[in-house]
């Protein structure tokens, strides 16, 4: 593809490519010169530059650097988040973005341990498989993980936020990575327990029909104490804002909680099933 065929209003992976290029032109290197000061390949950039390639959160602070654009308020970064919340389901950028602000956090997961929980083996397990299974690239895997870092930086927020989350128990007992990657992530939900501002709870099959909800939801309580609610399909993701609305949930959510198990026998659930005694 030359510079004629692209098309930078094509699409936003388009455009990125099309802004690197323009810089790149008018600091008067070639694709190879870029590409030696970012420790990248010349086939990488070009591959940028023409739109094949998705670009990364790496790349985009690296073009950052290089061009000396950091903390300027049009960065390759800023732009690349433009691009990859494209993709996203739709809502889901923008709750991240409501997440990261919230006084308190309501979880239910089914099937699998939320992001905000996961550790890095863990994710880095559910990506490789993805990638695998041709569901997303490798660079959508790897801005799927920075994104989850990103997310999780909240847990050390001062003050933190007050983190209820509600696992079914298929989450503990789907097992995820080898013995020794899912161990470690039951260690890290034990640990999560022990935290002042966190509550976790495990929801057991044998609560049968008693279980309120089916499907995993999110629940926000904002400082201002407005409520908003994001839930997801396999297509299609929905952000809820209006306050009336997410009522409901929440009441179901508090249902759901007093099914589930205490946070003391939730742990001491967790701690047989690293025995290997369940």
């Amino acid at each position: 593809m030359n510079l004629k065929e692209l098309e930078p209003d094509s699409s936003p992976q388009a455009a990125f490519g099309a802004h690197v290029r323009r810089m790149r032109e008018r600091h008067g290197w070639r694709q190879e010169d870029l590409a030696a000061r970012m420790q990248y390949s010349a086939t990488h950039v070009s591959a940028v530059e023409t739109g094949r390639k998705v670009p990364t959160l790496r790349l985009a602070r690296s073009l950052d650097r290089v061009f000396g654009l950091e903390h300027k308020p049009d960065t390759f970064e800023r732009e690349w988040r433009e691009v990859r919340n494209g993709s996203m389901l739709e809502g889901f950028p923008e709750y991240v973005g409501y997440e990261g602000r919230a006084s308190e956090i309501r979880v239910y997961e089914v099937g699998v341990v939320p992001g905000l929980l996961q550790t890095p083996s863990y994710t880095e397990t559910l990506s490789s498989h993805a990638v695998r299974g041709n569901r997303i690239t490798a660079e959508q895997a790897d801005d799927r993980d920075s994104t989850l870092v990103e997310r999780q930086a909240l847990l050390g927020r001062i003050p933190p936020p007050q983190i209820f989350v509600v696992l079914d128990e298929s989450c503990i007992r789907r097992p995820i990575g080898e013995p020794a990657a899912m161990d470690e992530q039951l260690k890290h939900l034990i640990e999560f327990a022990e935290r002042p501002n966190t509550v976790l709870q495990l929801a057991p099959f044998d609560i049968g029909a008693r279980r309120p909800v089916s499907l995993p939801f999110y629940l926000l309580t904002m400082p201002d104490r407005s409520l908003m609610c994001y839930s997801e399909s396999a297509q299609q993701g929905h952000l809820e804002r209006d306050t009336k609305s997410v009522l409901p949930l929440l009441s179901a959510y508090h249902q759901l909680q007093a099914e589930a198990l205490s946070q003391t026998a939730s742990v001491a659930m967790l701690e047989q099933l690293r025995k290997g005694n369940l």
